[in-house]
């Protein structure tokens, strides 16, 4: 292989056969191939692709479009049906975390089983075995058995193991979901020390955040085929806009990101297309509607019609960073209310709450009274300070109704929107601050 590639995938392709039941499977057997009782199911077709030395590709696509049967193969724990994946260097994975353990052993036994699986010889073990034991953070447990341990703990241990390898690749498959967030930000600052000691990394996350700021190139994943490879926010764009598409857009939505990329079809997605990160206008996307609306029961007020706008009225919910626009809707009371505020909030894609807005902070500033049958027309005029990514809004009336505060009606997700990628833009956190720094160098 190329010594200035640390992977090579060349048209790998992995094949499941399906049986509807045990006795099809016997049958298999006794006819010996003369008829097939099975259906085949291609987890993975005519993939190929090559990772650098010392880069870090992420890999992303929905769920069941190939992406742990990929990195399986990389590491050789399944076998491929076709095709080939030539490796160079000593391979780390973290995938299945601690699923090798014995729950017998204590965690010291298991972390040297499981360093010794990984190539480190008992001295080199010997001489991780501090780092080991103060990444995993779990104390004397590290003496004891591992069936005493709570998940957790054996997450903990599993990484700590791994990540001490110090591998020439370290191939990571949604690890870092795991354990609070002061781990989480461990784990990620090795990463970090990894990636500039010059290991080459293969990440598979949901997270779109994550996957912008840790890698270089990103592959998308379609159905077990590659469908494009390029730029993180311009892949992460397209997998979002596939996330969030019906079922009946799917295949229309494929042929228009390979179209868009140099007019590769679906059905031939190989070789990948390499691209960089265009400027996306901002516009409305008719398919991208939050699935996790959830409204409260109304105490006075049904809130409706929830839409973005922008500067010109045209409803929108692709956004474009640092622009003006409007975020409206309407109340339709159907009993009398007094002290009434109307208010919005914004969430990421986990539900974290990033800020949001009240029409009146306080109670002297609210509505002093609105009557039975009154509508009432809401507007918040916001500048977009979001970086890239997908993010979902939630709006809400409150009042008094028979001398009691309440919520009069509330809509959680009423609407989606995503802030539409930034050519060169290098910032990964979710809200852009318009700092002024003055910076003044001396001799």
């Amino acid at each position: 292989m190329s010594f200035d590639n640390a992977i090579i995938v060349e048209e790998l392709g992995k094949c499941y056969q399906i049986y509807e039941s045990p006795r099809d499977r016997l049958k298999q057997t006794l006819f010996r191939g003369r008829r097939n009782y099975y259906r085949e199911f291609w987890a993975l077709r005519n993939v190929q692709f090559s990772v650098g030395r010392g880069e870090t590709v992420g890999i992303i696509g929905r769920n069941g479009s190939g992406k742990s049967t990929l990195l399986q193969l990389i590491c050789g724990t399944l076998a491929p049906t076709t095709g080939q994946v030539f490796v160079d260097g000593r391979v780390s994975a973290l995938l299945e975390l601690g699923s090798g353990f014995n729950s017998e052993f204590t965690g010291i036994e298991n972390a040297e089983m499981n360093a010794t699986l990984l190539g480190l010889s008992p001295k080199e073990f010997s001489d991780r075995l501090p780092f080991i034991e103060s990444f995993a953070d779990i104390g004397g447990f590290i003496g004891q058995p591992v069936k005493t341990y709570s998940s957790g703990m054996m997450v903990r241990l599993a990484f700590a193991v791994a990540i001490s390898v110090e591998p020439d690749i370290l191939i990571v498959d949604e690890a870092l979901a795991v354990g609070d967030e002061l781990f989480q930000r461990k784990c990620f600052s090795r990463i970090e020390d990894l990636k500039k000691g010059g290991s080459t990394i293969l990440f598979v996350s949901h997270s779109a955040s994550q996957i912008v700021e840790l890698c270089s190139q990103v592959i998308l994943l379609e159905k077990g085929r590659v469908l494009a490879m390029g730029d993180p926010k311009t892949m992460v764009g397209f997998y979002q806009k596939l996330l969030f598409a019906p079922d009946d857009k799917q295949e229309a939505i494929c042929r228009e990101i390979t179209q868009s990329l140099g007019g590769m079809s679906h059905d031939q997605p190989q070789p990948a297309v390499h691209v960089d990160a265009p400027e996306i206008s901002a516009s409305f996307d008719p398919h991208l509607k939050p699935a996790s609306t959830l409204a409260y029961e109304s105490h006075g007020g049904v809130i409706r019609d929830v839409r973005l706008h922008d500067a010109s009225g045209y409803q929108v919910n692709l956004l474009e960073r640092n622009e003006i626009y409007n975020c409206s809707y309407e109340v339709d009371f159907f009993r009398a209310a007094a002290d009434v505020r109307f208010g919005m909030s914004i969430r990421t894609v986990s539900g974290q709450a990033l800020g949001g807005a009240m029409s009146a902070p306080v109670l002297a500033g609210a509505v002093v009274a609105v009557e039975q049958k009154q509508t009432a027309k809401v507007r918040f005029t916001l500048r977009m300070v979001l970086n890239p990514g997908t993010y979902f809004v939630t709006v809400g009336v409150f009042g008094n109704v028979g001398g009691e505060e309440t919520v009069l009606h509330r809509v959680v997700d009423a609407l989606v929107f995503r802030v539409v990628p930034v050519a060169s833009n290098l910032e990964t956190e979710a809200v852009y601050f318009e700092f002024h720094p003055q910076v003044s160098v001396h001799g």
